[in-house]
């Protein structure tokens, strides 16, 4: 009986640590596509 509630636990609280890692990756790499693209159409600074 505990071990079921276990697992459900363990399954949210690494799904819910799985999604927010990917979430952190993919702005990370969005924010600096973002940046270099306006560096490379604006002729902005990357620091801005």
């Amino acid at each position: 009986m505990y071990n079921i509630f276990l697992w459900i636990i363990i399954i949210i609280g690494g799904g819910a640590g799985a999604l927010s890692t990917l979430y952190i990756i993919a702005s990370l790499f969005g924010t600096l596509g973002y940046k270099i693209y306006r560096t490379a159409k604006y002729h902005v600074s990357l620091y801005d």
